[in-house]
């Protein structure tokens, strides 16, 4: 029995209705699973269950001649009454079996590996989380993490730009605060936890309807407002604070909306950083029910970020290497400032057997950048002014509908993109001084056609599916044409027994080179990689075995192998963009080529156990190499080449309310490169750079040490009559782990403070080498109120 059952208060109520004809089916069964609470929906589908456990609960719907379904996660409390809507397919099975086709565990033919799903409780209570989502995919198989405070994607071996996001099946362009230009990561995720259901994260096996990725695609599906009551939620934690509200707006709309702010700046600024990071995000869905047969759903997400340096960071600090360490990050971090939203709608319609989808969207990102020598301020000092916009206006026509046991996707997809840059960047290489200095302005029309056809064979024990996708663009003949991006996928799975499965998938898919590529101009004005850019392809080959022992545990075993091909090659630096991605900035924003070759191959060891009795957790072993090309085409380890990847996530609930959560992780390190110590002596290239030089002749050819962190979470939750109140503690790096990264390079300073040069050399600096390693316990504390 669920544990909680004895101080049983809450309510929850919902409707049942026919996925085909959306009407309410009477005489279904729901109950609280794992438990013998429940209710039978009426003559319109509707129930009311009382007496329910407090906390997050799931609902199990049964009825003969369909299939059973277990619901996402709901939270109920004294005051918060959650309506839940379920929708229940005909079963193609005897009508006198009641068979559960919908578990804990989901399986979709088009995606039957490689696919996991994280409800909201596992998302809110996982350690070293702080309740983002990103950080919380971490855990996942496949999934690498950089040392510190980013949530950078890392895939299988893949780049960090390599990945999509849909939030209700609208794509979001920018999902991290700071988001780095070119890429996908950042410190900080925009999306609010407490509006997300559920999140589906896929590494291979895309849907065909789910376009532009290499690596993962990850689905966010939002929660939809309380029809029956206003309800709040107020947060408090260690970086931010924010509120939620949902509700009715009227009869057949509801809204969820919410703001968070940041409080990092004081946080910072109180513990000496020498960057001090502020930023604002918003999230809003609203969903309207027109008939039992259309539906509506608008959603808006955006955010403000603002980065300023913490020039008197430094004062009254003793220790020379944190004085050192401070004035290397000042002198290189520029003060930045970025905003972004997306606001699309979703608009439904369904007939029997099919549903059709009319998705509009537009999506703004404006990232602006400045920084001077010294940080003077200075005119003749400005080392970078960079200011870019991207927008893009999508509309995507999708319809789902059933024929004769075929399961049929197909749909097409028209974008509309400006990009804008105006760039002043002083840098340089290892053969010298680069100055860029242009404007640029791109527009182009993007066009993609798409379909998934999948059908069950041999009693349903086998499962086909079989896919395609072709985009183009306006930007050159080569990617003008459909059929040069043509990309096939198929997907087997075969069940052996009620418990063993077999999976395999093989596809092709591709993805369109950054903005900040195709845009980039020289100082004539002209689009310098426009005859030489194409579609970054990457082949996929999947397989494995399945084991599900019992409803609340599945164990996989998964190989696999990228094949990659078309990736940006840098002209300047003589590496492959697939190696960059993990550092705030830009990437992409110079002279390429589509001339780059890589693998990434390994396999994969997961197993969870979903939370029934209290007990949940989660064991991931990850093997996985990752290689590109160098500049003489040898292939070398990319930056992403972690080999080993462990994570062990568990947790139990206790009496009283009481949880406990801990997170191990093991990454291997890194590959990386050494620098070029005699380009970054000379003061004129240092000037510019105020940083190392590397040297890309000895590409990676480094290896930092496999880091571990330990996290732990303990919560407490009180359940009043008006409210109730969750208090977490969240402790990372439990035991102080010291992890080291590429070290600094920062010229020697008299007692005056003045840089020493060379005394054989008066054109170079003397340079010295700090550590640049972390390895600190980072307590944090929350609290969640709910009324």
């Amino acid at each position: 029995m669920l544990f909680g059952t004895l101080f049983s208060q809450g309510v929850i109520k919902g409707k049942v209705i026919d996925a085909n004809t959306r009407e309410g089916l009477p005489f279904v069964s729901v109950i609280v699973l794992n438990t013998q609470i429940g209710a039978t929906t009426d003559e319109r589908g509707e129930f009311i269950i009382s007496n329910t456990p407090l906390g997050y609960l799931k609902l199990q719907a049964s009825f003969i001649g369909y299939e059973t379904v277990i619901t996402e996660d709901y939270l109920t409390t004294k005051d918060k009454i959650p309506f839940v809507s379920i929708s229940l397919k005909e079963t193609s099975q005897k009508l006198d079996e009641v068979v559960i086709a919908n578990p804990l565990f989901k399986k979709s033919m088009q995606s039957p590996l490689s696919l996991q799903s994280l409800g909201i409780a596992e998302i809110e209570k996982n350690p070293g989380g702080n309740r983002d989502v990103l950080k919380v995919i971490q855990s996942l198989p496949g999934v690498a993490s950089n040392p510190g405070f980013r949530n950078d994607i890392i895939i299988r071996g893949g780049a960090t730009s390599e990945n999509a996001f849909y939030l209700d099946g609208i794509e979001i362009p920018v999902i991290n605060h700071f988001q780095t230009q070119g890429a996908t990561g950042g410190p900080v995720g925009i999306i609010n936890a407490d509006l997300i259901r559920k999140v589906d994260f896929y590494t291979s096996a895309f849907p065909s309807n789910r376009g532009n990725a290499l690596s993962s695609v990850i689905s966010f599906t939002q929660k939809t407002g309380n029809p029956n009551s206003l309800n709040t939620r107020v947060t408090l934690g260690t970086s931010d604070a924010g509120i939620t509200l949902d509700g009715p707006l009227t009869s057949s709309t509801t809204f969820m909306a919410s703001f968070r702010q940041s409080y990092l700046q004081l946080l910072f600024k109180l513990i000496k950083l020498p960057f001090l990071p502020t930023y604002n995000d918003f999230q809003v869905n609203v969903k309207s029910t027109f008939s039992d047969n259309s539906q509506l759903s608008i959603i808006m997400v955006g955010a403000i970020d603002n980065f300023k340096l913490n020039e008197s960071v430094n004062d009254g600090v003793v220790d020379e290497e944190t004085i050192k360490r401070n004035r290397y990050i000042l002198s290189n971090i520029p003060v930045q400032e970025q905003w972004n939203y997306t606001i699309g709608a979703n608009y439904k319609i369904f007939g029997d057997g099919s549903n059709q989808q009319f998705i509009l969207s537009r999506s703004a990102w404006n990232n602006d950048a400045i920084k001077y020598f010294n940080n003077t301020g200075q005119v003749n000092d400005l080392l970078l002014k960079y200011a870019s916009t991207e927008v893009e206006n999508k509309f995507r026509y999708e319809n789902n509908r059933i024929v004769s046991g075929f399961d049929i996707n197909f749909g097409a997809g028209l974008q509309q993109a400006t990009y804008t840059n105006n760039t002043y960047n002083k840098t340089a290489n290892s053969q010298g001084g680069i100055v860029q200095d242009f404007s640029s302005e791109l527009s182009i029309g993007k066009y993609a056609l798409f379909g998934q056809v999948s059908k069950k064979y041999l009693d349903e024990r086998m499962g086909v599916s079989f896919g395609f996708r072709m985009d183009g663009n306006t930007y050159n003949s080569q990617m003008k044409n459909l059929f040069n991006q043509f990309s096939p996928r198929v997907a087997v799975s075969y069940a052996l027994t009620n418990k063993w499965s077999l999976n395999t998938s093989l596809g092709r898919y591709y993805q369109l080179p950054s903005y900040t590529s195709l845009g980039y101009r020289d100082i004539a004005n002209t689009l310098v990689n426009q005859e030489q850019l194409t579609y970054i392809q990457a082949d996929h080959f999947v397989s494995g075995i399945e084991f599900k022992p019992d409803a609340s545990t599945k164990i996989t075993l998964e190989g696999f192998y990228k094949k990659y091909g078309s990736y940006p090659f840098s002209v300047r630096n003589q590496i492959s963009l697939a190696n960059l991605g993990d550092d705030f900035g830009v990437i992409g924003s110079e002279e390429v080529t589509s001339t780059s070759k890589g693998n990434a191959y390994g396999f994969e060891v997961f197993a969870q156990k979903k939370s029934t009795s209290g007990l949940y957790g989660i064991f991931s072993y990850t093997f996985v190499r990752s290689e590109f090309q160098d500049q003489q085409n040898n292939y070398v380890p990319s930056n992403w080449d972690n080999k080993h990847l462990l994570t062990l996530t568990a947790g139990k609930k206790f009496n009283k309310d009481w949880e406990l959560g801990t997170k191990f992780r093991l990454v291997g390190g890194k590959p990386y490169t050494p620098y070029d110590l005699n380009a970054s002596s000379l003061i004129s290239n240092y000037d510019l750079t105020n940083r190392g030089i590397l040297d890309y002749s000895r590409l990676n050819t480094e290896r930092f040490d496999t880091y571990t962190q330990l996290d732990v979470r303990i919560d407490k939750t009180w359940y009043w009559k008006r409210f109730s109140l969750n208090f977490y503690i969240d402790v990372q790096n439990v035991l102080a782990s010291k992890t080291t990264t590429q070290s600094f390079l920062l010229p020697s300073l008299d007692a005056n403070g003045n840089k020493l040069t060379d005394p054989n050399d008066a054109n170079r600096y003397l340079l010295e080498d700090i550590e640049n390693s972390s390895g600190n316990v980072l307590p944090g504390f929350g609290f969640i109120v709910d009324f």
